[in-house]
């Protein structure tokens, strides 16, 4: 598959110089180590990097002043096994055939660990899979956490809804993955949380924070409900970053941290409402940070714009994987390398992310750039209903009784809005909180057509689809709960549900 033409690279001579490095060449005889952390519903601002003035993340803050820190990152979508399968693969969800939350991906699919793998790569996942059966031998040793922490259990009606896991960061075998590691081999690890994924408990951080470090984002009510759920999540995203500084020690004490590459991402935003399984910034934005000590200069942000598509592009050519290889995967993203070279040069133009089903149906689109996002809802019929595990929260419980009293703010509403707008466009230079919808403002008519066209042009080159029927919804709208006359676990891949992987 050739490059699209909209998601080209702007600076041909930055291109050429990284190509002709032998540092990442297919000649050269150190190959950088590389290491994917993964964090589990965090919010891109959610740290100390990013400017929370109360989040207890020393180690990953350490990790931005150590390396490059990426301003403008998007994930391809806004849910978990959808966005890691998509980074996996180098392919944008709906082409992956794993686009719905919990949908496997398919047997004839081709991925980075696999491709590292053959390449003489160690290759590991240790944490959160959620990516099915097909491609576990893509990795040469995988350390599951219990699926408890992200897969509410089936059974009867009446049965407690908890996903508590054994394990309940997901990060306890990182450590081992590493020391179990060849000697003699580079090495590619996917490490994944389970943090800061619901269901919350007490515990998961000592000392805890404190309801006077929560900051309630303008979409969500400032009660003492919402405050208790933000702390309980502030306290799993400190916990992660425990196992973050874990990672660093341990790549330091083994004395290969200088030629290993961290990139710590999220697989999609904050689990509360009108944040995960959205299209706002609250959805699909996320941390990036990229340390690596050999080549790329600490403390540093750049402005260029890239997407979770592009990481598999951006390992494997660094891993010196060849050009005719990687095209033969038919990966649909670029590798922005020649940012970790020159943070000012622009690696995109545009990035796009995709709604798919998640608990409850819904299909929606967009493009972002530096300034402003464009969004589409497909299905206006139905309202933005949080996912599942948020909707039994604290926050969601909380909005649906001050709704029913009349308390909600016009921008605390927007789950509760049937029909929605078809399109959403957002200045988010002015407006970061995506609260005022300036679609039919005469002063954006020229922005709204560019992004509309960049949207119709993305659509056209990937082949995207609205599909011909709906899924069902698997929980109840309004509480959260199952719905076991249309829940099966595990929950059957899109070719069993649809007879293809393809369009349906």
């Amino acid at each position: 598959m050739k490059a699209l033409p909209i998601l080209r690279i702007l600076n041909p001579v930055v291109v050429c110089l990284c190509l002709c490095s032998s540092l990442w060449s297919a000649e050269s005889s150190d190959r950088p180590n590389l290491v994917l952390i993964i964090a589990d519903d965090m919010n891109w601002d959610d740290c100390g990097a990013y400017g929370h003035p109360a989040i207890r993340t020393p180690h990953i803050d350490q990790l931005a002043t150590q390396g490059l820190r990426f301003e403008h990152a998007y994930l391809t979508t806004n849910s978990c096994s959808p966005s890691r399968s998509s980074i996996l693969t180098g392919k944008y969800p709906h082409n992956t055939g794993a686009e719905q939350l919990h949908w496997p991906l398919p047997p004839e699919s081709k991925t980075m660990a696999a491709t590292l793998k053959q390449s003489g790569y160690y290759t590991a996942a240790a944490g959160k899979w959620h990516l099915g059966d097909a491609v576990r031998d893509h990795f040469d040793r995988i350390y599951e956490a219990s699926t408890a922490g992200f897969v509410l259990p089936s059974g009867s009606e009446g049965e407690p809804a908890k996903m508590i896991a054994a394990q309940p960061s997901g990060c306890e075998d990182w450590e081992r993955a590493i020391d179990d590691r060849p000697r003699d081999k580079p090495f590619f690890l996917w490490l994944a949380a389970l943090d800061p994924h619901r269901e919350y408990s007490e515990g998961a951080l000592d000392p805890p924070h404190r309801h006077a470090d929560v900051i309630v984002p303008p979409h969500l009510p400032n009660t003492p409900d919402v405050r208790e759920d933000l702390r309980l999540y502030y306290d799993e995203i400190g916990r992660l970053d425990t196992y973050v500084g874990k990672v660093m020690s341990k790549l330091e004490q083994q004395n290969v941290s200088e030629n290993t590459l961290i990139l710590f991402i999220s697989d999609n935003g904050r689990p509360f409402p009108r944040d995960k399984t959205t299209l706002y910034d609250g959805g699909i934005r996320t941390p990036w940070i990229v340390r690596w000590p050999d080549q790329v200069r600490g403390g540093v942000t750049t402005n260029s714009l890239v997407s979770a598509i592009d990481i598999a592009p951006t390992f494997l050519e660094l891993a010196g994987i060849d050009k005719d290889t990687i095209d033969a995967m038919q990966i649909e993203g670029h590798s922005f390398a020649p940012v970790l070279r020159d943070p000012m040069t622009e690696s995109r133009q545009y990035a796009f992310a995709e709604d798919h089903w998640h608990d409850y149906e819904d299909h929606a689109r967009c493009v972002v750039d530096q300034h402003f996002k464009l969004i589409r809802n497909d299905y206006v019929d139905l309202p933005a209903t949080p996912s599942a595990d948020a909707g039994r929260g604290l926050s969601w419980q909380a909005m649906l009784r001050l709704q029913k009293e009349g308390k909600l703010t016009k921008q605390q509403q927007t789950c509760f809005i049937s029909p929605r707008p078809q399109w959403e466009l957002y200045d988010l230079m002015r407006d970061p909180g995506e609260l005022s919808n300036i679609i039919d403002d005469p002063a954006y008519q020229s922005v709204r057509k560019q992004l509309m066209q960049a949207l119709q042009t993305w659509s056209e080159e990937t082949s995207d689809y609205l599909p011909s029927r709906r899924t069902p919804d698997e929980f109840d709208r309004v509480t959260g709960e199952p719905d076991h006359s249309v829940r099966v676990r595990p929950r059957p891949s899109k070719k069993e549900m649809f007879g293809t992987n393809g369009k349906y």
